[in-house]
């Protein structure tokens, strides 16, 4: 989901789309995304998951959720987490995307493949222990209120788990990062097949939210106590607020 109400030609280059846009581009390119994902981090962003995970806090037998699951890898740890006696409830608006999840998952019966749109979450107030999302709120139309969607399905004293990327700000990383991202991974797209998507990508980390701004925007959609780890160089940020 991202939306801010431009056109489709100014999508790829500003990082904005309209949310059936975007839902068509995760459909589009849902075959090589983790292998993408694999060659855009250098295998890392398997650990950057286990490290949310294990931030939701969770106990043997608790029950989380997972929004904007895309193919599944986030749930999975979350499973690890909560064990045979927990449930996770992982949810996406691409259908293409969930079909992959749901490969993934066809061994783990406690993992819950589910269509759900993250403003508009199916599920009761204070339904589950912990919620998180992995680079995926940057894709919300109105981000707010996907972080507040977050926080209603979370019950008091819960936490909320938010990884994504950001854009490191000193050098040489800062440097590298930017010829990664907006030449050589927009090339990997074209070879993929899928040139705009990983424009779109790399210019939608640019125009999120920093940290700061992001741990703000939490407090205001009802979250608590919230701190950030900066880590892979400054390249990635993971947020965890507690549900008042």
């Amino acid at each position: 989901m991202t939306a801010n109400g431009r056109t489709s030609d100014a999508g790829p280059a500003t990082g904005t789309l309209e949310e059936p846009q975007v839902r068509a581009m995760f459909d589009r390119i849902a075959r090589v995304y983790d292998r993408m994902n694999s060659v855009m981090t250098a295998g890392m962003h398997h650990r950057w998951r286990a490290r949310a995970a294990d931030l939701a806090d969770l106990k043997p037998g608790g029950r989380a959720l997972d929004v904007a699951c895309g193919t599944g890898d986030l749930a999975l740890e979350l499973a690890d987490r909560v064990g045979p006696g927990g449930e996770v409830v992982a949810c996406d608006f691409s259908e293409q995307m969930l079909e992959l999840a749901r490969a993934k998952a066809a061994d783990r019966p406690t993992v819950r493949i589910a269509w759900a749109n993250a403003l508009e979450l199916p599920y009761r107030d204070d339904e589950f222990a912990a919620a998180t999302v992995g680079f995926g709120v940057r894709n919300f139309s109105d981000l707010e209120r996907g972080l507040s969607e977050l926080a209603r399905a979370v019950r008091p004293g819960g936490k909320v788990v938010i990884l994504e990327m950001t854009t490191p700000t000193r050098p040489p990383l800062s440097t590298f990062f930017s010829v990664w991202f907006d030449r050589v991974v927009p090339l990997l797209g074209r070879l993929a097949g899928d040139g705009d998507a990983f424009t779109y990508l790399p210019r939608s980390v640019q125009r999120f939210p920093g940290p700061r701004e992001l741990a703000a925007t939490m407090e205001r959609c009802g979250l608590r106590d919230i701190r950030y780890v900066i880590t892979a160089g400054g390249i990635i940020a993971i947020h965890v607020g507690e549900v008042a």
